[in-house]
């Protein structure tokens, strides 16, 4: 699987799939920071997901870059009333 295949299976998941499917594209040892959370691992992750799950939310994928292990996404983030236009990379 490319780094832009994974990415857009994480984006499948997150936004309408099961959220214990992200075990398969996620190492036990992932880590995230950002300015709100920070998680140590997989499950840690995904079960602060599950604890608080996206609902009625959407995306449309505008853009894509890939160059070696990096992607950036730039897509549209839907939500009932709202809609901004938002990147991950």
């Amino acid at each position: 699987m490319t780094s832009l295949e994974l990415a857009n299976k994480y984006m499948e998941i997150f936004y309408g799939g099961t959220l214990d499917e992200l075990h398969q594209l996620l190492a036990e040892q992932f880590s995230f920071k950002g300015p709100l959370f920070e998680f140590k691992t997989a499950s840690e992750y995904i079960d602060s997901l599950k604890s608080s799950p996206p609902e009625n939310f959407d995306y449309e994928i505008i853009e894509s870059y890939e160059k070696g292990n990096s992607v950036c996404l730039v897509y549209n983030f839907i939500k009932p009333g709202v809609t901004t236009t938002m990147s991950q990379s």
